[in-house]
């Protein structure tokens, strides 16, 4: 049996790819924050599944999992760990609420440097080296208009993801990146709403006018087996790529942040002003 970490399994890329996974044969461990999260995924999943009681955001979970966790894989060690927890804060940097923001980053960045530091021993002493997904997104390559605090946590991803595949190589543990663009996953749907508490500023033509579009992107999102199935070959290939896009404009997002910043933002700003206009 071979045991996989996953942390954020209660809906959305995490849910599924514990399904994937546990099809497959593993035995997959899942953080989730909520009883009742870990009531509902214990009935979802009878056989090799154990919920786990953590909150990337509150250290003293960490102490309380290792525990846990060691004691299900014993000697065989992980053979993966899956950073897929997190969040997508919308809303312009003006007004964004400092608080909100140091959220972003408590669960999307310090959150999996805190997963990966409590976790890399059963990687590392395992019968063999594990592999390290970490869920990032294409906003990591470029940045939208209300998403800065959102990508901003993901390019720290980026560059937290570089160095742990440039430094574990000591360990023989092999780092992988995912860059999914939009995905039918709650977390957007989430940040969708809240665009409600900035409608009294001066956003609001623009908020009010970008939701349809913004909902029809996401009604023609990366499906979540798409993402699901790349994590799997990204752990089980024997030489996995640094990163792995994917996007229903995967082209559209490296051909944007590959231009210089003038054309870059006009092509934007272009599209966003049309919403201001319409006020």
């Amino acid at each position: 049996m071979e045991y996989v970490l996953i942390t954020g399994v209660s809906t959305g890329i995490g849910y599924d790819l514990t399904e994937l996974l546990i099809q497959k044969g593993y035995f997959v461990i899942g953080t989730v924050r909520k009883e009742a999260d870990k009531k509902r995924l214990q009935a979802s999943f009878p056989d090799n599944f154990t919920p786990l009681m953590l909150d990337v955001t509150k250290g003293e979970d960490f102490a309380k999992a290792l525990p846990e966790v060691e004691k299900i894989v014993g000697d065989k060690g992980l053979t993966a760990l899956i950073n897929n927890a997190g969040i997508a804060i919308a809303g312009p940097m003006q007004h964004l609420k400092i608080d909100v923001l140091k959220n972003q980053f408590d669960v999307n960045v310090i959150g999996l440097v805190q997963t990966t530091q409590t976790f890399l021993p059963l990687l590392i002493g395992g019968e063999k080296p594990g592999r390290i997904i970490n869920i990032g997104s294409v906003s990591g390559r470029v940045t939208l208009p209300f998403v800065g605090a959102y990508a901003a946590s993901k390019h720290a991803v980026e560059a937290i993801s570089d160095a742990m595949r440039r430094e574990l190589f000591i360990h023989g543990i092999k780092v992988v990146l995912l860059q999914p663009g939009p995905a039918k996953s709650e977390i957007w749907n989430k940040a969708i709403d809240q665009k409600d508490e900035y409608l009294d500023t001066e956003y609001r033509p623009i908020l009010k006018h970008m939701e349809k579009n913004i909902r029809n992107t996401f009604d023609k999102a990366v499906p979540l087996r798409r993402v699901t199935e790349t994590v799997l070959k990204a752990m089980t290939h024997p030489n996995p790529k640094a990163r792995y896009p994917i996007s229903a404009s995967r082209w559209m997002t490296i051909l944007i942040s590959k231009l210089p910043d003038k054309w870059a933002d006009k092509l934007i700003i272009g599209n966003v002003k049309k919403y201001w206009e319409k006020k």
